[in-house]
C-alpha cells in the first residue's frame, strides 16, 4: 500500500468513529424530542 493510500485509511479510520457517535447521538435526540412533543401535544388535548 502507498503512502497516500495509508494516509487515506488512517484519515478515515480516525473520522469514522466521531462520526458514527455524532450521528448515533443525532439520531437520538430527535427521537427524544419527537417523543416528547407527541406527549406535549396529548396533554395540550
Amino acid at each position: 500500500m502507498s503512502t497516500l493510500e495509508s494516509v487515506i485509511w488512517h484519515t478515515l479510520g480516525y473520522i469514522a468513529m466521531p462520526m458514527i457517535i455524532l450521528s448515533g447521538f443525532v439520531a437520538v435526540a430527535a427521537v427524544s424530542v419527537w417523543l416528547l412533543s407527541l406527549g406535549k401535544d396529548k396533554k395540550l388535548d
